[in-house]
């Protein structure tokens, strides 16, 4: 079939790694490995489990190999992410997981990898935060390796592949692995059928520079090798068979924006304040240690959100007290960070192995996690909370608590933290008296009260990924209805200004952590309503740095009551868009119309 009817076509997807390729399709075709589901005798399962223990030891060493020929210190750094898949294949729960299927179930070892690994990934199904769930993805590429090892005798590593000449990756999916291993020197980009902005994949993809674009739905079969494709990992798009015009617009706009880069990371380290001189400061989202260096070159001042739940998911049992401490001792010994937030834990029981006994819940994300698992489980929350207080000893920690909905949580949560303070004194343990103690503000009924609550504690973080969602009742990882997540909705800025408005007058102060932060439209925005703090994706700080600083407070005043007045988010958005062509014209450069 000719490709023709797709000249110019165009695939919006999500633009997780920065910059432009253009050049022709080298097509990833793996296809999925089909088992044979087998029965087997009692006296074969031997044979099976030495087989599997072959195949982990295969992966294993595959992985090993691919950290051996990391070519610099950069890309080494990063290593971390293989680091974890080969603590997943070694893990002694995951083995015997699947051993005892194959001994109790007396079947062939791919059928209970299988069995145990569908298992494992349910347990991700229902995680509300998309940075937690690409986790899953995780245990994903763990079962396709070991599937191909096990039925092929060896996996498909992107090394496999003949890629010869310059050109830009189109699969199905790519592995970190995979992605780690690109070669530089022959690819321009890649991009994917699925995928999220939170992916490992895509975490390596932006350490890599390299321009991504995933999630792009089914671009893989539409594209054969040798077509042409533009990949804009800015806008989130890809455009297969470009005319010579749209051609010819791209790479002007790619030249631009290398030039632009080199620019930004000149002003990573400057000071994010406005030219009539409000200040704002501007931190980091992270998960990862790792990930401290990233934020130390991208100019970031501090950690405005440590997400701490791949501490409880990445481990077969309850992580102890001194598993948190020496994680948070290393958070806070990095002098280059004015302040360290610590999320304390953001997800249900039933997400990660152990003694907790979870009741089965039909809609877990509004169900017991968080703030309201950890005033169940007491013993637990102390755990956390009694490391956090240890660490504080080392550095500027802050204590933010979620998904609170009233007073009576957050004053309870207060209770069980002086109860640890008071239990680490009896022991003559040294932490941080005066340390911080904030509360997100994600749940509308907080914005509603904020005025009470402010008075409660030292700070709020407005998390507007999931403000967002439960005020407009949608999901937006549900493509039917994603169109409906709109950041400069009416209802989202009323509740967002009322809530600084009531902590200010409180002399609270007020974070914002959601992903608007990172997006630079919306930064006249975010200062205009006076915050005191933005944090975000590293990758995203000196963009947003620059807006700050070519911005006057005065005017972002009068922008916002402009859009005050208006009826819609999109409304807001169209206005916002050409305001800011307006004010910065080579920083927001498109090339196709919406």
């Amino acid at each position: 079939m000719s490709n023709d009817i797709f000249t110019n076509k165009i695939l919006k997807g999500i633009g997780v790694s920065s910059g432009i390729a253009y050049g022709k399709v080298r097509l990833l075709e793996r296809g999925k490995i089909p088992i044979n589901k087998r029965s087997i005798k009692k006296e074969q399962c031997d044979k099976e489990i030495l087989k599997l223990k072959n195949a982990i030891k295969h992966a294993v060493d595959e992985l090993n190999a691919i950290k051996q020929t990391l070519p610099d210190d950069e890309m080494r750094k990063h290593s971390f992410i293989i680091d974890a898949h080969i603590l997943i294949l070694q893990d002694d729960f995951f083995i015997n997981s699947v051993i005892n299927t194959i001994k109790a179930d007396n079947i062939n070892a791919e059928w209970a990898l299988d069995i145990v690994v569908s298992r494992f990934l349910s347990s991700f199904e229902n995680v509300d935060d998309p940075y937690l769930k690409e986790r899953g993805q995780d245990i994903k590429y763990i079962y396709d390796r070991l599937v191909r090892i096990l039925v092929k005798g060896k996996s498909s590593d992107i090394n496999n592949f003949n890629l010869s000449g310059k050109v830009i990756i189109v699969a199905h999916d790519l592995s970190p692995a995979d992605t780690i291993q690109l070669n530089l020197n022959n690819i321009y980009g890649f991009t994917t059928d699925v995928g999220g902005r939170t992916s490992h994949t895509s975490i390596v993809a932006r350490a890599l520079e390299i321009p991504a674009v995933v999630g792009a739905g089914n671009i893989s079969s539409l594209v054969k090798n040798n077509d042409t494709i533009i990949v804009d990992g800015d806008e989130g798009i890809a455009i297969i068979n470009p005319t010579k015009d749209i051609k010819k617009e791209y790479i002007a706009k790619q030249s631009h924006l290398k030039a632009q880069r080199r620019e930004f990371l000149k002003l990573a380290r400057l000071k994010s304040e406005t030219r009539d001189g409000f200040k704002m400061r501007v931190g980091a989202n992270i998960e990862l240690l790792a990930e401290m260096d990233i934020m130390e070159r991208y100019g970031a001042q501090g950690v405005g959100l440590y997400r701490t739940e791949y501490i409880y998911l990445s481990k077969k049992q309850l992580p102890t007290e001194e598993d948190h401490y020496h994680i948070y001792k290393n958070l806070a010994e990095n002098k280059a960070m004015e302040y360290i937030t610590i999320r304390t834990l953001d997800i249900g029981g039933d997400k990660f192995v152990s003694s907790v006994k979870m009741p089965v819940e039909i809609n877990p994300a509004m169900g017991l996690r968080a703030i309201r698992l950890c005033i169940k489980e007491v013993g637990l929350f102390k755990t956390q909370l009694k490391s956090i207080l240890r660490a504080s000893a080392f550095g500027p920690l802050k204590i933010l608590i979620p998904m609170i909905s009233g007073i009576d949580e957050v004053r309870r949560a207060k209770e069980i933290i002086k109860e640890c303070m008071e239990e680490l004194s009896l022991k003559r343990i040294p932490f941080n008296r005066q340390i911080k103690f904030g509360i997100m503000i994600e749940v509308p009924s907080t914005c509603m009260i904020s005025d009470k609550l402010s008075s409660e504690v030292d700070f709020f973080s407005i998390g507007t990924n999931d403000l967002i969602q439960y005020t407009l009742a949608i999901d937006r990882g549900n493509e039917y209805v994603s169109y409906l997540y709109e950041p400069m909705h009416p209802a989202i800025l009323k509740m967002i200004k009322q809530t600084v408005e009531n902590a200010h007058a409180s002399n609270t102060e007020v974070a914002l952590c959601g992903e608007i932060a990172g997006e630079a439209l919306y930064t006249p925005i975010l200062v205009a309503l006076g915050l005191d703090e933005i944090s975000m994706n590293a990758y995203a700080i000196p963009r947003v740095k620059k807006i700050i600083r070519g911005l006057d407070h005065s005017y972002c005043k009068e922008l916002l009551q402009e859009i005050m007045k208006n009826d819609s988010g999109k409304e807001n958005n169209l206005l916002l868009r050409k305001e800011m062509a307006k004010m910065f014209p080579n920083d927001f450069i498109k090339c196709y119309e919406e």
